[in-house]
């Protein structure tokens, strides 16, 4: 039995650590989405001057409190992300040590903590871009599957085999139950149309292989509408201009690549500007992306077909209750603004620290004695 003071000490560590690898998290952050390597350059930098930041002047939490959240070399602001994600994680850090110290089980302390800063990564970068990186949702689900064949009592088996048997069971339920939502909220929501009670202006221009779509005051990106890459946008055009040549009446079937009118087609690779005014726009539309699918398989990689369940059921909850206070506040499209990664992410941090005990309740309170 070792004294008390060693649990404090231990407690300090974990936050200390979680702190020290928040830090890291923050470069992954902010790198990730621009495709940038999270090695390379070694020390952060300033987003303003990219002044490359030196380790006295890279100790987490204090340096930004010390700065007042500014960049020593320019005086650029530093957001203060910065500081809650150290934070977070170092909070987050100590929570999972305080959970598996007392109960004997510091062994697990490992893949939770792993699984917590993924969990922080992919929340933070969906919030800011909509998107959770490959690195984060394939390559957590691998180093779930892996933890849980080294560490099987991350799944609550006795044996290695048995617990990266189960890990994969995890990570499948978790793809399958998504995967289905997905297709059926496809289905029942996969279109949205806007009509226009006089013709409104469009303009359609090509970025090298992007584009920027621009519909009255709404301004899109053009890939965003082509997940599958087997959806059409409609178009019904009172006069269209495809690079200098003008069409009256027309009616207009684009594909992510090519754009269909009557029996001609233009590649639009190959097209630079095309605008006009449109009566009626008919947009694809996805109930949730599919890096969410790969999300939840990451999930259930780590906790098992349980947790799945129970991320998913609490993940819906949190996301009608955001919903319904939105709409009692006024905000209705705030609720548009929140992806779904984070929800997930909290139903699996509540899974970890206070799922089971709440199943046990709640079925204790539901099923007859």
């Amino acid at each position: 039995m070792l004294p008390p003071f060693y649990d404090t000490l231990f407690a300090a560590f974990a936050f200390i650590l979680g702190a020290c690898i928040g830090s890291f998290l923050n470069v992954c952050i902010y790198r990730m989405p621009l495709g940038l390597s999270v090695n390379e350059p070694k020390r952060s930098f300033c987003p303003s001057c990219k002044y490359q930041i030196p380790l006295h002047h890279n100790i987490p939490l204090l340096t930004w409190l010390v700065l007042r959240g500014k960049c020593a070399n320019c005086g650029g602001r530093i957001s203060f992300r910065y500081f809650g994600v150290e934070l977070l994680t170092g909070l987050l850090f100590l929570a999972v040590w305080l959970k598996v110290w007392p109960a004997g089980a510091w062994v697990l302390a490992l893949p939770y903590w792993i699984m917590a800063a993924l969990l922080i990564v992919a929340t933070f970068i969906d919030f800011e871009h909509f998107i959770i990186p490959d690195e984060i949702t394939i390559g957590g689900t691998v180093a779930g599957v892996l933890l849980s064949f080294a560490i099987p009592t991350l799944q609550g088996q006795g044996t290695n085999v048995a617990g990266g048997l189960w890990s994969l069971v995890g990570a499948g339920a978790g793809f399958a139950a998504l995967c289905l939502v997905v297709q059926l909220g496809k289905m029942a929501f996969g279109k949205k149309r806007l009509t226009y009670e006089k013709p409104t202006p469009f303009t359609w221009t090509r970025r090298d292989q992007e584009a920027d779509f621009i519909v009255g005051d709404e301004a899109m990106l053009w890939s965003d509408f082509f997940y599958r890459g087997t959806e059409q946008v409609l178009m019904q055009c009172a006069w269209l201009e495809i690079d200098g040549e003008r069409f009256e009446n027309a009616a207009v079937r684009c594909e992510c690549e090519w754009l269909h009118l009557g029996a001609r087609k233009w590649e639009l690779v190959k097209t630079d500007v095309i605008r006009g005014e449109v009566t009626a726009v008919t947009f694809p539309r996805e109930a949730m992306g599919f890096g969410d699918v790969k999300f939840i398989a990451c999930i259930g990689a780590f906790l098992g077909w349980k947790a799945v369940a129970f991320t998913i059921m609490s993940a819906s909850m949190f996301g009608a209750v955001v919903g319904l206070l939105t709409i009692v506040v006024g905000r209705r499209e705030w609720s548009a603004k929140i992806p779904f990664g984070p929800y997930l992410a909290l139903g699996a941090l509540l899974w970890l620290f206070a799922g089971p005990e709440l199943v046990r309740w709640y079925l204790a309170m539901t099923l007859p004695a």
